[in-house]
Formats: C-alpha cells, sequence, structure tokens
C-alpha cells in the first residue's frame, strides 16, 4: 500500500474543505491539527483552492494536503505544482487518473457502482472514494458493493458526520471517511477556529472510543494473586474469571502471577480502532513499544505506551 495511503487510513478522518479566502487556510490547518488530525482535503470548488494548498505546504510542511473536486488534468498539475500530495475526485475519469499516475500522484476517484470499481481495478487503483455515500445506499449498500472486491479499500464520502462515522469505519473495507462536519465554510468564514479544534477533537475521540477496561496489579506469586482475587471476589460480590497468567475479577480487576510492566501493574484502555490510537499517539509524542505486539485474527490486539502512569505501565486493546 502506498505510504499516503496508509497514513490516510492511521488518520481515519479526512477533513473535506471548501475555503473561500486562501489566508483562513493556516490557521485552519492549524486547528485541524491541534484537534488530532494532520490531513486535510481542499476542493476545486473555490477559487482559493490552489492558493490555500500552498500556503498549508509551506507553514504546515507535516500536514498531509490534498486537492478534491479534481476535475481535470490541468488542475492535476496545478494541485501538484502547488503541494497537493493526493488528488481526489467526485468520479472515475480516466484521463484525470492518468494524469496523477504519471504525476506520481495518490488518486482516489468516486465510484458507486461494480462497474466504477471494476474500472478503477482496471487503472491499477486500490483504493477508491464512495460517493456521494449516504446518498448512493450508506453503508448497507457498500457493505454489499465491496463484498466481491477483497483487495479494494474505500474512503466513503458524502452525508458522513459524527453520528455515522462509527458505522462506515467498521467496515473491513473502509480505510477512512471524507467529511467536512467539523470544517462547515461558516466557520471557517467566521474565524471560529477554536470551535474548528474542538469539532475535530471530538470527531478523532468518536472514531477511537477511547474506555478504560480493567486494571492489572502486580503480584509477587500465584498464591499472593489468588488470595488477593479471593478477597475482592468476597467483600464485592463479584466473580472470578481464571486466566493462564492472572485473575480476573469482575469486569475490571486483573491480579498477575508474577510483576508484569510497571512499578504497580497496568492499565488497560480499550479503542475501537488500535491502529490508529497507534497513529495518534505517536503524532502526541507517545510512542509504543514494539516488543509488546499481539495480534489475534491476523489485526494488532494489544500494545503497549511507552508511558508509565504513577507507576503503571498503560497498554491499548481492541477486543
Amino acid at each position: 500500500m502506498h505510504e499516503t495511503i496508509r497514513t490516510l487510513g492511521q488518520y481515519g478522518i479526512i477533513p473535506v474543505v471548501a475555503i473561500d479566502n486562501a489566508a483562513d487556510a493556516v490557521p485552519l490547518a492549524r486547528a485541524l491539527q491541534d484537534g488530532g488530525l494532520n490531513c486535510i482535503e481542499i476542493t476545486f470548488r473555490t477559487a482559493a483552492a490552489a492558493d490555500a494548498i500552498a500556503a498549508i505546504a509551506k507553514e504546515c510542511p507535516t500536514m498531509l494536503a490534498g486537492a478534491g473536486t479534481v476535475l481535470t488534468v490541468d488542475q492535476v498539475k496545478k494541485a501538484k505544482a502547488n503541494g497537493a500530495k493526493f488528488i481526489v475526485a467526485p468520479g472515475l475519469n480516466r484521463k484525470v487518473v492518468e494524469a496523477c499516475i504519471a504525476e506520481g500522484l495518490t488518486v482516489t476517484p468516486g465510484v458507486s457502482t461494480p462497474s466504477d470499481v471494476e474500472a478503477a481495478l482496471d487503472l491499477g487503483l486500490e483504493v477508491v472514494k464512495f460517493f456521494p455515500a449516504e446518498a448512493a445506499g450508506g453503508v448497507k449498500f457498500l457493505n454489499a458493493i465491496s463484498a466481491p472486491y477483497r483487495s479494494v479499500k474505500f474512503i466513503p464520502t458524502g452525508g458522513i458526520d459524527e453520528n455515522n462515522l462509527l458505522s462506515y469505519l467498521r467496515l473491513p473495507r473502509v480505510l477512512a471517511c471524507g467529511g467536512s462536519w467539523m470544517v462547515k465554510p461558516e466557520l471557517i468564514n467566521a474565524g471560529k477556529f477554536d470551535e474548528i479544534r474542538s469539532l475535530t477533537a471530538k470527531a478523532v475521540a468518536t472514531m477511537l472510543g477511547f474506555e478504560f477496561w480493567h486494571l492489572g496489579v502486580n503480584c509477587a506469586a500465584q498464591a499472593e494473586a489468588s488470595a488477593a482475587a479471593a478477597q475482592t471476589a468476597s467483600l464485592f460480590s463479584m466473580a472470578i474469571r481464571q486466566g493462564a497468567t492472572s485473575e480476573f475479577v469482575g469486569t475490571g480487576l486483573e491480579f498477575l502471577y508474577t510483576p508484569g510492566r510497571g512499578t504497580h501493574g497496568h492499565i488497560a484502555i480499550k479503542t475501537h480502532s488500535i491502529e490508529r490510537a497507534v497513529g495518534y499517539f505517536e503524532r502526541r509524542g507517545v510512542r509504543t513499544i514494539p516488543s509488546t505486539r499481539v495480534e489475534k485474527d491476523g489485526r494488532l490486539h494489544v500494545i503497549y505506551l511507552d508511558l508509565d502512569l504513577a507507576g503503571f505501565s498503560v497498554h491499548l486493546i481492541q477486543p
């Protein structure tokens, strides 16, 4: 998978922006970054698009900026000249796709039928935009249309907001979702960048769905762990579930037979998408410990953050 595509998948949400004034581009990009997203699609629906992309490329070099609503070969060349790293189109125009390939640009054209998907495959593409997502049939239709094309990933866009975002992201063939609810033109034109940052942070939180899962307590030996588990279960009328290396009490306590990571133990945090969560933390300067990776059914299941909270290590888990 191309690095740009992989990165967009890690972000999970692609803000789709129609910008009227290029002077708003940099504060907008910074608001998105502060909210937890390092990507943006500037649509060629306004005259300010090219200058906005150029400003972001210059002032926010860590921002992955792309051009959307690209309809012509000339727009492909203009987008690249101004620093766009990827191209998005509402439909599948063979000339536009071929121009992007010739220019070395990642392109995701719009599709809404099996014939569109097969035309994209014929052009050697592995990721397409499903557009207009809600109007074309939504999650149910996308789930059906994607079933025969196991090598293709989709970026649904059109009618997606915080209310239906997760229903799309849960589909195995969905790479990311495009949306404009956190970057509405009226917010940008009014300079409400704090609100955009807040809406972006809320969108990221919805996507990742962080939730306390359990607390692991280090014990010196199995006898100590079993005794602590039995006492806790008796005092609070909770059930005990015995594991291979620990005993769980209720839904939130784990007593380990031997000391694990952390001085006192570990905190497990559940997430909807552990891969996206890893990227989110890395962008915030918190790295993971590769040697702690645990996979299940071919996907990442558990990984520890390189982090200590009051003597507890922290691991992410996607149940």
